[in-house]
């Protein structure tokens, strides 16, 4: 038996994605070559393309697609500071370590706004970074994670576009965990950039977006041949794409918001019952509803994870994207977790394919996790 509780690391893949690159594999060609079968590839593109501004409320033309989420962040910050005339980039300090690393290769100097202890922005603190930079004539890029991707908290975007939107300074949001799940409405927003995956909703990993407003189509990253309107050079990949646009579709008609939310508050539920001394983080702050994060006293997560593995759970302990190390969160400790607890912190993520059996089988595991550790603690 196999369970999966990783959603936010990267969903499971669905039917329809899985048919249409695979129909986009059999056909020849490139989508910039001017016969027929780059004709028919190019209009594949165009239609994934026309799917994915659906799904992100944006107009198709704002759509640019990228290697990943990482690549559109990366454009978006390290692109847009020399695009914009950038003086200083201001990130989060809860945000995804494709933002704070792109932030540090911008070439400026970099300011970290904190969080409280639910892992909400310091909006005041920011509010005086923007105060100051335009009493001094300086230009702001500020880049959001909206939806953390280990606790789940939905940082406040309205007040943010609200702060940052009627100024000179840039605002990008990473929306990679709120989209499909949330209405990201981007054609209409005061956000200039968004960064949003495939692979976060059913679709293929290797396959990510910038959304851009038209004052934001010179942000650069990579140069090349004029792919994706000169505003990012390299081949497209029909069958990444492809399967992009049929995500959108499909994780829209699957997914149910209500059913993921009920899911996580029966299981933080039975965490408490089983063990009342469990810490939920975040639980005090807007959450999304697919993502909960716990940690257990003395119950270390390399530990636990490892049992859980072995019994065939698959969770996390926060971000897949930290060279595959177990161990103390920077998001835990930006909100002021104890090492000692945030050592002990693992995160469950629900999705399209989850199920209450999921839940009975995660507990089954860990009910014989915490009683090894009860009796190791008896015995010491």
């Amino acid at each position: 038996m196999s369970v999966y509780l990783d959603h936010n690391a990267s969903a499971p893949i669905l039917p329809r994605v899985r048919a249409a690159m695979l129909a986009a594999l059999e056909m020849v060609g490139n989508p910039s070559s001017v016969h027929g079968p780059g004709r028919a590839l190019r209009a594949l593109v165009d239609d994934a393309r026309d799917k994915v501004a659906k799904a992100a409320g944006a107009e198709a033309k704002q759509v640019v697609f990228t290697g990943s989420a990482t690549e559109a962040l990366t454009q978006a910050i390290v692109g847009g500071v020399k695009a914009f005339g950038i003086d200083r980039v201001i990130v989060c300090a809860t945000d995804h370590a494709a933002a704070l690393k792109a932030a540090e290769a911008s070439g400026v100097s970099v300011r970290v706004v904190g969080v409280d202890d639910n892992g909400i922005v310091d909006l005041g603190a920011l509010g005086r970074h923007v105060e100051t930079a335009s009493a001094a004539g300086e230009k702001l890029l500020v880049a959001v994670s909206w939806v953390n991707n280990e606790t789940g908290v939905i940082q406040p975007r309205g007040k943010l576009e609200a702060l940052i939107g009627p100024t000179p300074h840039v605002l990008v949001i990473d929306a990679v965990q709120a989209f499909g799940k949330r209405d990201l409405d981007f054609a209409a927003c005061a956000t200039d950039m968004m960064a949003i995956s495939a692979h976060k909703i059913g679709g293929p990993a290797g396959i990510g977006a910038l959304l851009v407003k038209g004052h934001a189509d010179t942000v650069r990253l990579i140069p090349g041949g004029g792919q994706e309107q000169g505003r990012r050079g390299g081949t497209e990949s029909a069958a990444l794409i492809a399967g992009f646009g049929a995500a959108c579709e499909e994780f829209g008609e699957v997914f149910e918001a209500d059913r993921a939310e009920a899911l996580v508050t029966a299981f933080e539920d039975r965490l408490i019952a089983l063990a009342p001394d469990a810490v939920i983080f975040s639980r005090g702050a807007e959450r999304i509803g697919t993502t909960s994060n716990f940690a257990v006293p003395g119950v270390k997560n390399t530990v636990a994870m490892m049992s859980l593995d072995l019994a065939g759970i698959a969770v996390s302990s926060g971000s897949a994207c930290s060279s595959g190390k177990v161990g103390r969160s920077h998001v835990l400790s930006a909100m002021g977790v104890a090492p000692d607890l945030s050592e002990c912190g693992l995160r469950v993520s629900f999705g399209w394919s989850s199920t209450a059996e999921d839940i009975d089988a995660f507990f089954s595991a860990f009910e014989t996790v915490l009683s090894r550790h009860r009796r190791n603690g008896a015995a010491a």
